[in-house]
């Protein structure tokens, strides 16, 4: 073992304390890359490799109903692959000791299987022709407690079915289940079947016939060219519009995942990398200043300066492996964590967790490149060191007064406060550092409590003040309005409010967007439309008002002329006004008042549904009505829906808020620590002199840990605006078409993280007065000069 290898054990033995808190700044860094970098590869590798293995289409169509025979004229659509029809339905669903009302959607399964969205069989067996037997998603069975062989029933064309569940299964067409026309996913109330294609035929009458065409595209296809082709054959039945794979539901949920995925993995290691580059810095330009005298005394043995820059590089490296080790540890069980929970929230059987190693391989090198970034100003300073200057002492630093002494505000401290000034002022930029990353430190916390916030803000704006209803019904078929009189009679219902949904394609333009109008009454008393701030929106007398995002993706702006292509009835193609555009926070939708709607969809007056306020003593009564009316498509139960969500979104944010927590509490104490741990190195004779004349323990804790008091309070105003900093930017990276995140940050929020700061700091300060405590007065004051 060299000379230069054994001063690197005696080094860091030395300064333990410190190379475990850079240690613990770097792992965290590094957990944080590796967790959320494998989990989200993870998530789009089982997500690619599944829609590659079960065939999931490209283009989806729906349609009222289309003769067999059609697909062979589909197939000869040029850049058209494989095409399959199927026949789905939606119908109101009984589930056994369940007293809610809930949908089923059915799609059939073909003669040998399907060739596109191909099934993956869970448990149990594909179901026989002509049994009345069915596969369900295994969420149902696990939420209701069924089991195979138990049995549900459907109404499905105004007559009820029993389904005798035989397996259950799952498809690349359903990782993310929800009913059609939903804002959030409801598990308990919405299920996926897969029946033979004969039943489902006989039940809804379209022997010979289809209502759904899936088709992959082949190689090299114009995917638009084969949309346009495919709205132009099947319009004469009825289709509602063909779209592609981009505006799958299931397909955007998933996506807008992956891609939030990838933009944390980007940006909290940033974060981390940044704090420990400055720990670096700090702690080895204070070992280079108080090693003169060794440094001089190597290279006076014939060391070179690139022995002596390489020896401090290898202890800057020894301390960030020791950290990217613990952090590689760390990350993989917070990947695998998360893997789980995305598996329980996704339906993806070939979801699995895997280290990567090219992961683990570029965690440690952006550690050990921002561990040399850090150290890359001592490491130079200890090169250009002559050894004849080396060995004289440094010049002793020059104090003055502060700028709040010669202000004449000086008076108001007493000693020790000016002293804590004058070494503030000593060294300003690591004053301003230190404040920097216990404001980092916070900012985490903010980021971590503020997603809570958000989402609690957008929940209660939507559905608590904008949203009054308690449920919403759903017809097969548009229904005369007198039907609301009808609605008014059910028990336990207060209040009716008609809506009537019209599927469309808006066109501006070049581009086009298919989606359904809602139309409302001019002036909502449940379903009332606001903005982002809060704030109720009327519905146009006339003309349309589009979301924000939607004119956003369209190019239109209020007073624009819209296309608008109505898919049901006569299919009339008519110009509407865009009358206003509003900044809300879900989806993308668009709005008519209703009596301007139904003129649109050229009819008579029509609505597709309606919004219900219930009295909660009622419900089961209520509920037990709609569950057995033929005329009810579907009940979305907003309470109930509303609940499921916030507990599936309570257990995600508690263990990532507890990740952050812990991350921010580690920065914290590095910080503090490290800058603690050299100032006392720095000024231990200083201290031990104040004792000699007679200042107490106390005291002289006080001018050291005064110092950091002060910075860690600076630091508090600071971390607020970094965390609404840092909130903002992730709000921006998780806004999608779905949902747009706002930003919203409680006072608890920043008292929360002020608090773990603080609480932190004090720990910390605890452990650095015991050291102070424990000085050796004479042998410090013996040190040569």
């Amino acid at each position: 073992m060299s000379m230069l290898d054994r001063k690197l054990r005696r080094d860091l033995l030395r300064m333990k304390g410190q190379a475990a808190a850079i240690a613990l700044v770097v792992a965290c860094a590094v957990a944080a890359y590796v967790g959320s970098t494998t989990t989200y590869r993870a998530l789009r590798s089982s997500n690619e490799e599944y829609y590659d293995r079960f065939a999931f289409a490209d283009v989806f169509a729906e349609l009222r109903r289309a003769p067999a025979t059609l697909a062979s004229r589909i197939a000869e659509i040029p850049g058209s692959g494989t095409v399959e029809t199927r026949i789905v339905a939606d119908g109101p669903m009984n589930i056994p000791d369940f007293a809610e009302p809930a949908t089923a959607h059915l799609v059939s399964i073909p003669p040998g299987g399907p060739r596109l969205n191909r099934l993956v069989l869970l448990s149990g067996r594909m179901p026989e022709p002509g049994s009345d037997e069915a596969l369900a998603g295994e969420t149902l069975l696990k939420l209701h407690h069924l089991h195979l062989g138990d049995a549900v029933s459907v109404i499905l064309e105004g007559a009820r079915r029993t389904l005798r569940i035989v397996g259950t299964a799952t498809s690349p067409e359903f990782i993310f289940e929800i009913r059609p026309g939903d804002l959030l996913p409801d598990d308990a109330h919405f299920a996926v079947f897969w029946a033979p294609e004969a039943d489902l035929a006989a039940a809804m009458r379209m022997e010979g016939a289809f209502n759904n065409v899936v088709l992959r595209l082949a190689p090299g296809a114009d995917r638009q060219n084969v949309l346009d082709n495919l709205d132009r054959l099947l319009e004469p039945y009825g289709c509602l519009g063909a779209y592609g794979r981009d505006r799958h539901v299931s397909h955007r949920f998933i996506s807008d995942e992956i891609r939030q995925l990838q933009g944390v993995a980007v940006f909290m290691p940033a974060v981390f990398l940044g704090v420990a580059a400055f720990l670096l810095n700090v702690a080895f330009s204070r070992l280079v200043g108080t090693q003169r005298e060794q440094i001089a005394a190597i290279k006076a043995l014939g060391y070179g300066n690139a022995a002596v820059g390489l020896h401090f590089l290898q202890l800057a490296g020894v301390i960030v492996l020791l950290g990217t080790l613990v952090g590689t540890l760390a990350g993989a069980w917070f990947g695998s964590v998360m893997t789980k929970m995305y598996a329980l929230f996704y339906h993806l059987p070939l979801f699995r967790y895997e280290l990567d190693p090219s992961a683990v391989a570029a965690a440690v090198l952006l550690s050990l490149l921002t561990a040399f970034a850090g150290v890359a100003g001592a490491v130079r300073r200890a090169v250009r060191l002559p050894p004849a200057e080396a060995m004289r002492p440094p010049a002793p630093p020059r104090y003055r007064a502060t700028l709040l002494e010669r202000l004449g505000l000086g008076r108001l401290l007493g000693p020790v406060g000016r002293m804590i000034l004058r070494s503030l002022g000593r060294r300003p930029v690591r004053a301003l550092l230190t404040a920097v990353g216990v404001a980092a430190a916070m900012a985490i916390l903010v980021l971590g409590a503020f997603l809570d916030d958000s989402i609690s803000w957008m929940m209660d704006l939507q559905f608590r003040r904008a949203q009054l209803e308690d449920a919403t019904v759903t017809f097969v078929e548009p229904r005369d309005p007198a039907v609301v009189v009808e609605l008014r009679g059910l028990p336990g219902v207060s209040r009716v409010e008609p809506f009537r949904a019209v599927p469309v394609v808006l066109r501006a333009g070049h581009r086009t967007w298919r989606i359904g109008i809602l139309g409302l009454p001019a002036s909502p008393a449940l379903h009332r439309i606001s903005d982002r701030g809060g704030n109720l929106v009327d519905i146009p007398a006339a003309g349309l008002m589009l979301t924000d995002k939607l004119a956003d993706l369209l190019h239109v702006h209020p007073g624009d002329d819209l296309g608008v292509d109505v898919l049901e009835g006569t299919r009339p193609r008519k110009t509407v006004r865009l009358a206003a555009v509003v900044r809300d926070l879900i989806g993308l939708s668009a709005y008519m008042e209703l009596d301007a709607l139904n003129r649109l969809a050229g009819h008579g007056p029509a609505v597709s549904g309606a919004f219900l306020s219930v009295d909660q003593a009622s419900e089961k009564e209520l509920h037990r009505r709609l569950k057995d009316a033929p005329m009810v498509a579907g009940v979305l139960l907003q309470r109930v829906a509303v609940a499921s969500f916030e507990a599936t979104n309570a257990q995600y944010l508690l263990f990532f808020t507890g990740i952050l927590v812990l991350f921010a509490a580690v920065i914290s104490v590095g910080v503090v620590y490290n800058s603690a741990r050299v100032t006392l190195a720095e000024r231990e004779r200083e201290l031990a002199s104040l004792r000699v004349l007679g200042f107490t323990r106390g005291e002289v804790s006080a001018v050291l840990l005064g110092e950091l008091a002060v910075l860690v309070v600076l630091a508090l105003p600071l971390g607020c605006l970094f965390g609404v900093g840092f909130s903002a930017l992730i709000a921006r990276n998780l806004s999608s078409d779905l949902f747009r995140v706002p930003l919203v940050v409680e006072n608890s929020t920043f008292a929360f993280a002020a608090l773990v700061v603080l609480g932190a700091s004090l720990l910390t300060a605890l452990a650095v007065r015991r050291r102070i405590d424990r000085l050796d007065l004479v042998e410090v004051l013996k040190t040569k000069e």
